[in-house]
């Protein structure tokens, strides 16, 4: 899917979103500095290896959603709907600050335009909150601090934001999107929902048949309540030119066994009939058991497109552990549903760069990625070959990331569901610089793999992963390769670890990698994949029985790191030596390109810079 037309839009809306030529670069955020929006350079170009970048890029800036109207005071104990209803494209609704809203709540549809949005706000001045671009957290709703999660660094806490609260009436949620809802923009509120011992499907979203545009969460706290079932904060699905900046996302989960859903993330979508897309979702905490963020998994019959996912903090609670000290589940003592941390199953031209993933372990029907990346038609129904003929999860570039504690780091899979039904296409992905540490399969209940790898319907095809470093792991390679061959595979320059196992199969009937297989890694290769390109990269502990021209260094000493170095500079290779250094690393400027073996460490400092704070 190209550039979409949301409804209701004139024809000249269409050709400047599809023609604008803009794109976001990252700029580390300070606490008085934006992430910044420039023009495109024409030699920055189109593709980032095999996959394509997203064409369109959402501009979220203030000065991109002016409001000129009146300002609407809606104080404590007034009706929001009403205000709600009777503002007039170009106001503002200010909802007194340290006020609570409670009841379910409807964005009318309006003719609204780029040159008047309605903005949603707390009363407070704008230097009651942090500077745009800078994230918020609960310490501006009066909340110093939350178990286990990170420290929020704020000097006091002080409620400073609106609060709107879902009440009552099964499972909505606080804020849904009428028909064709456009250009809405809130800041400095708190969205979340009653404690109760029902479930709340989305905190915020249209529903899969509800079309909406030119919506934009800015310095937002959303979340759900600590024990209950709260399945999503924010659906996409229906939506079009949405953008989530500078917020905070908490508590949404399902509860084991007893619980009435399966899946929570944080944001998800890529369901339903209506066209989607042009989603930026940059410089925000998100935190859910499922998987933190999720694309696709429902009945569909398009595919959102060209998707930025910059600059965030994935991250679940260790206490949501069994087992681990300050253990928090559902009421009853069961634990929440723990998945991956993000993952796709029905998106095209996604951007996600500059991310920081922690924590995720397996124990339920997955285990423990970091990335999963799985076109999917899934479901076993009768009518399981119309539920998303037209899934797919293709050009994905995966950049200047790191991920940390998982019980396996990446599962690329295409793989037939149970009765034949198949996915659309899985392919063009491009996976660089990123570090992945702590790779523990016994502890985080996974794999404890680098690499999960298989293709069976649809063909796996144009993969490229480049300057990865992940030294942690017992296995290098899991492998699965049934009816159709992987092809175009290229594996170099990475600095990998292979502690037990080189390569391993995935089993099952008719998997043209046994176990064991005693072809080796590069027989497999000839044998399973059609046109692999595996060289330079850094295999300790590995094997001559690889491709030739990779090197083998004997353990993670003879690598080559910085010593006594802390965080990502202990993933830096030695050039010279120096007190860090007893000597230059043999891998320091061997890679295909001149570069180091491994991960680029100061593009990912740079990417990541300020991500946890």
């Amino acid at each position: 899917m190209g550039c979409v037309m949301p409804r209701g839009k004139h024809p000249a809306f269409l050709l400047k979103l599809c023609l604008s030529g803009w794109v976001l670069i990252c700029s580390v955020p300070s606490p008085a500095v934006a992430v910044q929006e420039t023009p495109a350079s024409p030699s920055q170009g189109r593709f980032d290896g095999p996959a394509e970048l997203p064409r369109v890029f959402v501009k979220s800036g203030l000065a991109d959603t002016p409001a000129p109207g009146k300002a609407l005071l809606v104080k404590s104990g007034d009706n929001l709907q009403s205000a709600l209803d009777r503002a007039s494209c170009g106001d503002t609704i200010k909802l007194e600050s340290g006020a609570t809203f409670s009841g379910h709540f409807r964005l009318p549809k309006k003719s609204c335009d780029d040159a008047h949005w309605i903005v949603i706000r707390t009363s407070a001045p704008d230097d009651a909150l942090p500077p745009e671009g800078t994230r918020i957290s609960p310490c501006y709703a009066g909340v110093a601090s939350l178990p286990a999660r990170p420290a929020f660094r704020c000097a006091s806490a002080k409620d400073v934001m609106a609060r709107i609260v879902s009440v009552g009436h099964g499972n909505s949620g606080a804020i849904t999107f009428a028909e064709g809802a456009n250009h809405y923009r809130f800041i400095g509120v708190e969205i979340t929902r009653a404690p109760s011992s029902g479930s709340v499907y989305d905190l915020v979203g249209a529903g899969e048949q509800m079309a909406a545009d030119h919506i934009i969460f800015d310095r937002v706290w959303m979340h759900g309540t600590a024990q209950d079932e709260t399945r999503r904060g924010l659906f996409l699905s229906g939506t079009t030119y949405i953008a989530v900046v500078d917020s905070f996302f908490t508590d949404f989960h399902c509860v084991a066994k007893s619980g009435s859903c399966t899946d929570s993330q944080a944001i998800s979508g890529a369901s339903g009939d209506l066209p989607m897309g042009q989603y930026k979702i940059v410089n925000n905490f998100l935190e859910a058991a499922g998987e933190n963020v999720m694309f696709g998994g429902s009945k569909a019959t398009s595919t959102p497109a060209d998707i930025e996912i910059r600059h965030n903090y994935l991250f679940k609670p260790l206490t949501w552990m069994k087992g681990q000290p300050g253990f928090v589940g559902g009421s009853d003592g069961n634990p929440f549903i723990v998945k991956n941390i993000f993952e796709l199953k029905n998106a095209q031209r996604v951007l996600f760069e500059g991310n920081v993933l922690e924590n995720s372990w397996g124990g339920f029907s997955q285990t423990g990625f970091g990335i999963l990346l799985t076109p999917k038609n899934q479901y076993n129904s009768p009518i399981q070959n119309s539920l998303c003929p037209l899934c797919r999860v293709t050009d994905i570039t995966i950049r200047n990331c790191t991920i940390a504690h998982v019980g396996s780091g990446l599962e690329i899979a295409n793989a037939a569901e149970t009765g034949g039904a198949t996915a659309t296409a899985g392919e063009r992905y491009s996976i660089h610089d990123v570090v992945i540490d702590d790779i523990d399969g016994q502890k985080y209940g996974g794999f404890g793999a680098f690499l999960v790898l298989m293709s069976n319907q649809p063909k796996l095809k144009d993969v490229r992963i480049d300057h990865v470093t992940v030294v942690s792991q017992r296995v290098l390679m899991n492998v699965g390769v049934k009816q159709t061959h992987i092809q175009n595979f290229a594996f170099t320059n990475n600095l990998v670890g292979a502690s037990q196992k080189e390569m391993t199969s995935s089993g099952g009937q008719g998997n043209c990698v046994v176990e064991p297989d005693r072809r080796g890694p590069a027989s497999v290769f000839k044998d399973c994949f059609d046109s692999v390109t595996f060289t330079h990269n850094a295999i300790i502990h590995g094997s001559a029985a690889w491709p030739p021209d990779n090197f083998f260094p004997k353990d993670v000493e003879a690598v080559g790191f910085f010593k006594d170095a802390k965080g990502l500079e202990a993933y830096r290779l030695c050039r010279n030596k120096n007190a860090l250094c007893n000597a230059p690393s043999k891998y320091s400027g061997a890679g295909t390109d001149q570069k180091d073996i491994g991960a680029d460490i100061d593009a990912v400092i740079s990417a990541t810079q300020g991500v946890t704070e």
